[in-house]
């Protein structure tokens, strides 16, 4: 019999949860004037306070991650339907072997009955024929315990096989979740030293941040829609924006939409933007305002605690919500990496997000 593979699942999981550190609408402003606080961006800087380029590599990443994270988390899910299975496999086969060896002790003490034997110890022919069927009895029962011992031997080894696979299915989504968290820290990284006073920025807050820390515990926001096989369904832009941007968001956009509204988060919010990069022109961002009013300045007091609670609650129902990244009060959320320094180019409360809270989704 093969040598039994070492399953070690939990130290797999262990290993990506390793690479994750974070883990009716409401009263709007009229539509007809632009937001306070939000300006038109350099061609090559964002409106969300990032290059086209950094928030490609922000989207691509963060997809990557939970592509890769849902991956692992099917083939978790079948390695232990599939060690189940062995175990019950390999109990049915300690009793077909069993079976097997009583069978072979009692042929061997007894001897077999051949027709011969049947023949010569038969009083007539109706005693003979008795003998006989009782010889293919014998036979055929021999010959079913055989073969099941054989199937049962075949189903271990394949069993055994497929946890082969899953573990190295697993290994391979470990790799590209890190990977992934690699991608979006380097970028993060680059656009940081290419700005200084993004740096300057974070460096005088740093002490005072704490964007992901609320003052209570987040509800519970409903699942969106998953596929069959956990993964996220594509989406267009095929639903009505129902905030003053009037155009066009995803249906799992408005799904986080309506989430954050039902679980209290009820002041003005904008989603759909035709121009500039990043999420809002596919339909799969809104910015939520700290402010009762709309964007303003810097949110203090009370208004930053309601952005703290709003980033916190987004951030804890991140798997429910398929969220790919949260921007609040010059950090960013990722579910590869937590949270990180993330400045706006302008230094405005725009685009360092202290006015508002900044949501993608899948």
């Amino acid at each position: 019999m093969p040598a039994v593979a070492t399953v070690r699942p939990a130290a797999l999981i262990a290993a990506a949860l390793a690479l994750t550190l974070g883990a009716a609408l409401a009263p709007f402003a009229p539509a007809s004037a632009a937001p306070q606080g939000l300006r038109a961006a350099a061609p090559d800087v964002d409106d969300e306070g990032g290059t086209p380029a950094l928030r490609d590599q922000l989207e691509a990443a963060s997809k990557g991650y939970l592509d890769a994270k849902t991956a692992l988390d099917r083939s978790v899910k079948r390695q232990k339907q599939l060690a189940e299975q062995l175990a019950t496999t390999e109990s049915q086969l300690v009793e077909h072997s069993t079976k097997v060896a009583e069978i072979a002790a009692q042929a061997y003490r007894s001897g077999r009955l051949g027709a011969a034997s049947a023949l010569l110890h038969s009083g007539s022919p109706a005693g003979f024929m008795d003998r006989a069927a009782a010889l293919d009895a014998v036979a055929a029962n021999e010959d079913r315990a055989v073969r099941e011992l054989q199937n049962t031997r075949d189903k271990v080894s394949t069993t055994k096989q497929a946890l082969d696979v899953e573990v190295q299915e697993q290994r391979k989504q470990v790799a590209v979740m890190a990977k992934r968290k690699d991608q979006a820290e380097r970028a993060l990284t680059v656009s940081i030293e290419r700005d200084e006073a993004a740096e300057r920025a974070e460096a005088a807050e740093r002490a005072s941040r704490t964007p992901s820390r609320s003052s209570g515990s987040s509800p519970t926001a409903k699942a969106a829609p998953r596929n069959s096989d956990g993964s996220w369904p594509s989406e267009s832009c095929s639903v009505n924006d129902p905030t003053p941007a009037n155009g066009c968001i995803t249906p799992r956009t408005l799904h986080a939409l309506k989430q954050a509204k039902a679980a209290g988060y009820t002041r003005y919010v904008s989603c759909y933007r035709s121009g500039g990069s990043g999420e809002h022109p596919k339909g799969r961002a809104c910015d939520f305002a700290a402010q009762k009013n709309g964007f303003g300045g810097d949110a203090t007091g009370g208004d930053r605690t309601y952005g703290n609670n709003l980033a916190a609650y987004f951030v804890n129902n991140a798997d429910r919500l398929a969220v790919l990244y949260v921007i609040w009060y010059r950090q960013i959320w990722l579910p590869s990496s937590g949270w990180k320094a993330y400045s706006g180019a302008r230094g405005d409360p725009s685009s360092d997000h202290t006015n508002h809270v900044h949501l993608s989704v899948y």
